[in-house]
């Protein structure tokens, strides 16, 4: 440890403080449902991006074989997710406090990874495109550019409504986890009712070969599509899963939930219902001696069930559920975004008025829900980069973080107000899923770097991991230099 202890204060933190590790809970039978959390909070996230939108008007123009863009995407995400959770079990702080923890200085990490939130979640796409759902639930129609204006101040409801809730309960994340067990698993068993009575066995037998790249309907291997929208494949990959720095977020989620080292050094408490608890601005290490490591290999095991039971089985069934539907009903080659997007598939469905305004519900509860895990996850993340980077404003918050989340909020839903009417919310959607591919090739080799460097040896991933890093890095990095090419030399 004592290599560890030289190292990771180099940069303008200060140094790691002595504890024990934790005990991990109990997981036995049903109580594993109480100790697993922060993946369906990021499931919930990424289900109404990338699964309900993006998605969907991929694989209506181009078909079901790039199901494998979605197969590898989300496996190297849960990869990656395990390895952003590593650090945290190991130290007690979010992922993004141990790159500020590498050179050339912690500012400089503070200020990317800040802007990089600000750049992909900064845009309240989701709010925008649950107002053309319940536009639709409203004029039993979809909104066209005439509605604008109206769109526009609906996703402002929306939007607010989100805030309302971040201000009530007593821990955030514990709020968001149980609304996201409730709604994810309400989402998730009525696309599999609506798949059923919807979808002839044609589109489940295509969305099963299109895993590997086999086109059913062409009865050939399609990988990548010839003269395709690049920027939309860009989106489609980016946003397979969670994307960017909405996994990075995963980390912060999961010091608040207690996991690991994360278990002594506080949480963001809600505004109203909660009260003021003291949040430390460095983490802790322990010895990786039997004992620490007896609870380590504990931990571990929670981990893995709340990442490769919760998100990546949930992830791969809310990519290829709503491509079954959408596909089964929509005319392939059509193009779906617009400002009713979101209302696509009900509008499909309008020989059944109550199958499609249930499907019209649906997609307004999700894309709701995935405003509000969005919200809540870019204000966490940049309060926590505050809350350890700067001395002066842990001096002017009085050790109360509720003061820095909610001034962090409030300047996030007032650039959210400007934004939202900048374009419409698919194009929005676009722009943020494109940039979370940037974020996932620089980000894999980040935290490599990190849990290689500043861990005990005892502690880092092993050498297949650090291989399934690189190939992500080098996944993401190819989508991003198709589209960027495609801006570049259109």
């Amino acid at each position: 440890m004592a290599d560890t202890i030289a190292r990771e204060d180099r940069t303008g933190l200060e140094p790691w403080a002595r504890a024990e590790l934790p005990a991990p809970p109990p997981t036995h039978g049903l109580k594993v449902f109480g100790v697993i959390g922060p993946g369906v909070i990021l499931l919930g996230s990424a289900i109404g991006s990338g699964e309900w939108l993006i998605g969907p008007a991929t694989f209506v123009q181009y078909g079901l074989a790039l199901l494998w863009v979605a197969l590898l995407a989300i496996f190297f995400q849960t990869v990656f997710n395990t390895e952003l959770v590593r650090y945290t079990l190991a130290t007690g702080e979010p992922a993004v406090v141990g790159f500020m923890r590498t050179k050339p200085h912690a500012r400089f990490w503070a200020v990317v990874y800040a802007g990089l939130y600000l750049l992909q979640m900064g845009w309240p796409a989701w709010a925008g495109a649950a107002a053309g759902a319940i536009f639709y639930l409203a004029y039993g129609q979809l909104a066209g550019d005439a509605q604008a204006g109206t769109i526009y101040w609906i996703g402002v409801a929306i939007y607010l409504a989100c805030v309302g809730i971040l201000l009530v309960g007593r821990r955030i994340e514990r709020t968001l986890e149980l609304l996201n067990w409730v709604l994810v698993s309400a989402i998730l068993l009525g696309l599999v009712v609506l798949c059923v009575v919807v979808a002839p066995a044609d589109r489940w037998i295509g969305a099963a070969t299109g895993l590997v790249g086999y086109d059913w309907d062409k009865g050939a291997f399609s990988f990548l599509p010839a003269n395709a929208d690049w920027f939309l494949l860009g989106a489609f990959a980016g946003y397979c899963g969670a994307g960017g720095v909405g996994n990075l977020t995963l980390s912060n989620w999961s010091r608040d939930k207690g996991f690991g080292m994360g278990g002594g050094v506080g949480y963001i408490p809600a505004a109203i219902g909660g009260k003021k608890v003291p949040l430390a601005h460095t983490g802790s290490v322990f010895e990786p001696d039997a004992g620490n490591m007896g609870r380590w290999r504990g931990w571990w095991r929670i981990v893995r069930a709340d990442q490769w039971g919760v998100f990546f089985c949930g992830a791969l069934l809310g990519m290829m559920l709503p491509a079954i539907l959408y596909t089964s009903v929509i005319e392939p080659g059509v193009d779906i975004r617009g400002l009713g997007v979101a209302a696509a598939l009900a509008d499909a469905l309008g020989g059944s008025a109550a199958l499609a305004f249930g499907v019209a519900f649906m997609g307004a509860w999700l894309l709701f829900k995935a405003q509000l895990d969005i919200l809540e996850g870019q204000v966490r993340a940049v309060t926590d980069i505050l809350w350890t980077g700067s001395r002066r404003i842990r001096r002017w918050s009085t050790g109360d973080v509720r003061r820095v989340y909610y001034s962090v909020l409030g300047i996030f839903v007032v650039w959210g107000f400007v934004a939202m009417g900048l374009a419409q919310p698919i194009v929005l959607l676009q722009i943020s899923a494109n940039i979370a591919g940037v974020v996932m090739a620089i980000a894999s080799l980040h935290i490599l770097r990190v849990n290689t460097t500043l861990l005990p040896s005892e502690l880092r991933p092993p050498l297949w991991r650090r291989a399934a890093l690189v190939a992500m890095s080098l996944f993401y990095g190819f989508f991003v230099a198709l589209w960027l090419s495609g801006v570049i030399a259109p």
